[in-house]
């Protein structure tokens, strides 16, 4: 289920939404490369600035879910997208995929403007991952046949794990990831009734 065995013309057909986000983070981060604009401009222009979003800059709620800082930001993000999605895109349609990906990192970046300060800022795509990884926990309890034994073995310590390096790692937002874990859980109980 998590190894990927396509090629890459293969699997840019077969998963064209996650091919998409990746495309985007890429662009946002090479565009952030670039000399013609100042190092911080896409981070400016795109970050989750609580001072701005409560300033009426609501766009920030979503926008932060595509941009990185730094590359190895940038390749653990986009690794897992790539790894833990596409079982997801496959099983939900590219609509119902985008729609919890989207609402899970929005979620995460809701609650982070909610709970920290003003002068919090955050990016990353973090938030939307652990938004798959809750709806994957739903699936587990509510749908045993949607994920075979092995799978389930490979992304229960994932998840464990992840949430642990939350709270191990500087510079996390600890709010986004959890609060993400959480909206992709609730999404996959909701789904998981149906």
């Amino acid at each position: 289920m998590f190894v990927r065995t396509e090629s890459f013309p293969q699997f840019l057909r077969l998963y064209p939404i996650i091919s998409l986000i990746v495309l985007i983070h890429i662009v946002l981060y090479l565009v952030s490369s670039l000399p013609i604009f100042p190092q911080r401009w896409v981070f400016e222009q795109l970050a989750g600035i609580n001072l701005f979003i409560k300033e009426g800059e609501w766009w920030r709620l979503v926008t932060p879910i595509f941009v990185h800082l730094g590359f190895a930001h940038l390749l653990f993000n986009s690794f897992s997208l790539v790894l833990f999605g596409p079982p997801l895109e496959k099983y939900l349609g590219k609509v119902r995929f985008i729609l919890l990906y989207l609402a899970s990192g929005i979620f995460a970046n809701i609650i982070t403007y909610l709970i920290k300060p003003l002068t919090y800022s955050h990016v990353g795509a973090s938030g939307a991952i652990f938004g798959l990884f809750g709806f994957y926990i739903a699936m587990i309890l509510m749908k045993k046949a949607f994920i075979t034994r092995e799978s389930r073995q490979v992304i229960l310590p994932i998840v464990v794990i992840g949430v642990v390096m939350t709270f191990m790692q500087s510079g996390i937002n600890i709010t986004a990831h959890l609060f993400g874990l959480l909206g992709g859980f609730i999404i996959g109980w909701i789904s998981g009734k149906k």
